[in-house]
């Protein structure tokens, strides 16, 4: 496991506060712009690095018309663009999860595209401001040109990519294919063991000596592990995280034990605020059973007789098989193991739960469907040995479910057929 991965996974709480503001819209678009500025702005100051003969064979009206060319035509595309990326939320939502809208507020592609198309309008309207206050001069005139040329170039390209990007920017395809992979990068970036064999229980630890609480009701967004080790450190004992990220807690639930501490309960409760931020909903980072919720959504919207779209299931499904191929994977990336810091296991079997239990009720009239749940869990219990208990009886609840909405009877045989393909 290379070192920035290591980082990613022992992440202290002032960079993953840092990298959420850096993902917001605004914070690209604000960048891009006050470049965009600058750059207009910048012109005035390399006026000398112009010959001056250059200069004077250049028209003095040579950058107006291209400025307000290009601020015209850039307000119109701006406007176009936050148009099509609400419709595309919009269409998230409805076809799939408004859980999943975020990814596509987060999408680096679109806050570029955005942020290019203002940048450039802001870019245009300086320019012209600057050439009516008459602050260029000549030489500076050619700076503007030569930095206009830029300009459209750097937009030709962008709204060349985002063009290309639309045709699919919030299908369900794209949704899912999104989801899977914030599921994916949030398995990697888990800190805790894997348990194959069963749900994992929270029960307070042999020797526990003081228990950590929440001061707020919500849910866990970032666990500071650099912090908690050093608690321990400073304790001389163990922190036993009772939590990760995802999970639901308030004042009464328990966030970790401490095997052995004689500080102030008053000075533990303020740590405790600092080394776990607690939000009103649940994201993607750090929390892969999120995204295999989500992927559930999306798999019972599809299912809906409003909709009536088995594929999109069968496609959540798939998606959903991947991430937890990933899971299972012996060579799955390791998280760095810290001193003193017992990490809460990550349950296979809720993980399991979370995507299928949805979809085996959702769609237990449609054998298509079913069949590729018995396939998803008899590939599973195949490979991984020691949830195969488990996941044969998942699969016969689910088989018990489907057999109670199919109405006719060869449905049923072809269902207990897969399902004796799948458990073989």
């Amino acid at each position: 496991m290379g070192r920035k991965q290591v980082e990613k996974m022992v992440m202290p709480r002032w960079r993953w506060f840092l990298q959420q503001i850096v993902r917001k819209i605004w914070f690209r678009a604000a960048a891009i712009s006050l470049f965009s500025v600058l750059l207009a702005l910048a012109a005035a100051g390399l006026a000398p690095l112009i010959p001056y003969d250059f200069s004077v064979e250049m028209p003095a009206d040579a950058v107006d018309d291209i400025l307000a060319i290009l601020a015209s035509s850039m307000l119109a595309v701006t406007t176009f663009s936050l148009t099509a990326m609400v419709a595309a939320f919009s269409g998230a939502a409805q076809m799939g999860s408004p859980r999943a809208t975020e990814l596509l507020i987060e999408d680096a592609a679109a806050q570029n595209a955005i942020s290019t198309f203002l940048g450039g309008f802001l870019f245009a309207i300086v320019g012209l401001i600057a050439l009516q206050s008459e602050i260029y001069g000549s030489q500076g005139r050619v700076i503007l040109f030569l930095g206009t040329i830029g300009v459209i170039a750097w937009i030709s390209i962008t709204l060349l990519r985002w063009i290309g990007q639309l045709s699919q920017f919030g299908r369900v395809g794209d949704t899912i294919e999104r989801v899977e992979g914030k599921a994916i990068a949030a398995l990697a970036a888990y800190p805790g063991p894997i348990a194959y064999a069963g749900r994992v229980e929270t029960d307070a630890p042999e020797g526990a000596a003081r228990v950590l609480t929440s001061r707020w009701t919500g849910y866990v967004a970032h666990v500071d592990r650099k912090a908690l080790c050093e608690l321990a450190e400073e304790v001389g004992g163990h922190v036993h995280l009772c939590v990760a990220a995802g999970h639901f807690v308030d004042p009464d639930l328990p966030l970790a034990w401490i095997d052995r501490t004689e500080d102030d309960p008053d000075d533990l409760l303020a740590f405790t605020a600092d080394a776990f931020t607690i939000h009103r909903n649940r994201d993607f980072d750090q929390d892969p059973r999120f995204g295999m919720v989500v992927l559930s959504e999306i798999a019972s919207r599809a299912l809906s007789p409003a909709v009536n779209d088995p594929g999109t299931a069968i496609a959540v499904l798939v998606a959903g098989q991947r991430v937890l191929d990933k899971m299972i994977d012996p060579e799955r990336p390791r998280a760095e193991k810290l001193d003193g810091l017992i990490d809460l296991p990550l349950s296979l079997e809720e993980m399991v739960e979370d995507l299928v239990l949805p979809i085996a009720r959702d769609g237990a009239g449609l054998v298509e469907v079913q069949i590729q749940l018995q396939k998803l869990l008899g590939s599973l219990a195949r490979r991984c040995t020691g949830a195969s208990p488990w996941l044969a009886a998942m699969g016969k609840d689910c088989l018990a479910i489907a057999h109670q909405s199919m109405r006719h009877e060869a449905d049923r045989a072809r269902l207990e057929r897969a399902h004796e393909g799948a458990f073989r």
